[in-house]
């Protein structure tokens, strides 16, 4: 019989292998005295797959299992004071170098699960805002009563993996934030209407990297060429574009407009430098932008990022960074399991499961079998002898 640690203790092993050289790295454990990183990555992720809404809950959760956690690593669950400290202080770039540690691994099992046959990398760009109480977190300016931060999240649609992520205050727009990404040439990127910005899409251009949006009714443009539209499909209009140029910026670059019939027979416009691909394959990938907005709704439904366990910009930061590793682990799970696994599913279960000794992989790909029978135990009836 195979003898495995608990489904826990299997997930940990993905981190494992390079956390300690991120600790070197981000220099996380100087003037540590006996909580390790590593136990504070444990607690923390314990928070996230374990739904703890609290370091009351997360520490006598651990406490709880005490016998079991030789094998996660960790000699003895943390006291709630010292998670707090480490949360505290403890610098949370170091969760950031596991997130790229543990998205490298992600994105081999991933190579190849494609929507699109065209061979450009696809991603989408796109923030989401977290409210938090004004008098708690006041370093996080949003409103003159409501604090927030804003979670800008870039999605690779192999795998709808994250591959980027950046957390700033609630009042930083978007546009700045994407003004500093670079992107490989070809990359074929899918935003909405908070990213007009004429410099950054004529920069794009010249870079070589496309991108699709929806067409603002504030643009002026001229039309340059009317295409004949496919038959047989909702297209109805497609144009090549100038914007029409003013004082303040002069755009050389053609675009080329995408107008469509919805269900409901409303128009919708796509605006788009890519001036090859088919009309239906420009709507179908804007259409596609949708599972970043899937993607944060599952974030904040199924992991820990609306109720905090501290209140300072580091502790934050490390809770939202747990919660992105622990969405990684999930969808790297979804990856490997034959099993059709929703998100909200395998996080319930999960929960379930988390200290059973049992085989993390086979668990996945047969979730409702028994487990097996231990050796030398058997559910015999015993006879009692008066």
């Amino acid at each position: 019989m195979n003898r495995v640690c608990s489904i826990f203790a299997q997930l940990l092993q993905f981190p494992r292998a390079k956390f300690e050289e991120a600790v070197r790295e981000q220099e996380a454990e100087r003037h540590a005295r006996g909580f390790s990183c590593w136990g504070q990555f444990v607690a923390m992720l314990f928070c996230q797959l374990g739904q703890a809404k609290s370091l009351r809950e997360i520490c006598n959760g651990l406490r709880a299992i005490e016998g079991k956690l030789k094998h996660l690593g960790i000699g003895r669950a943390p006291n709630k004071s010292t998670l707090a400290y480490a949360n505290q202080k403890r610098p949370w770039e170091l969760y950031q170098v596991v997130f790229g540690q543990l998205l490298a691994r992600c994105h081999q099992e991933a190579w190849g699960r494609k929507k699109f046959r065209f061979k450009n990398k696809l991603v989408s760009l796109d923030s989401t805002t977290i409210d938090l109480c004004a008098s708690l977190f006041d370093w996080a300016k949003y409103k003159r009563a409501k604090g927030a931060v804003k979670l800008h999240l870039l999605l690779d649609h192999e795998g709808y993996l994250p591959c980027f992520a950046h957390i700033t205050d609630g009042k930083s727009s978007d546009i700045a934030v994407a003004r500093v990404l670079k992107f490989q040439p070809g990359t074929v990127l899918v935003i909405d209407r908070g990213y007009v910005d004429y410099d950054w899409w004529e920069r794009l251009s010249k870079e070589g990297v496309y991108f699709v949006t929806r067409l603002k009714k504030d643009i002026l443009w001229d039309e340059v060429e009317s295409r004949q539209p496919p038959q047989n499909c909702n297209v109805i209009r497609d144009q090549l574009i100038r914007i029409r140029p003013s004082e303040r910026f002069h755009i050389q670059t053609k675009f080329r407009v995408v107008t469509i019939l919805d269900e409901k027979g409303e128009e919708l416009s796509f605006l788009t430098n890519h001036l090859e691909f088919g009309a239906t394959t420009i709507a179908r990938i804007y259409k596609d932008r949708w599972q970043i907005e899937i993607f944060f709704k599952a974030l904040k439904q199924l992991a820990r990022v609306k109720t905090f366990v501290g209140t300072s910009a580091n502790a934050l930061k490390i809770q939202i960074w747990t919660a992105l590793i622990a969405v990684l682990m999930l969808k790297y799970l979804q990856l490997k399991s034959s099993f059709q696994w929703s998100l909200s599913h395998l996080v319930a279960l999960l929960r379930q499961q988390l200290f059973v000794y049992r085989d993390v992989y086979q668990w996945l790909d047969d979730p409702f079998q028994a487990p097996p029978a231990l050796a030398g135990v058997h559910d015999d009836q015993l006879q009692l002898l008066f």
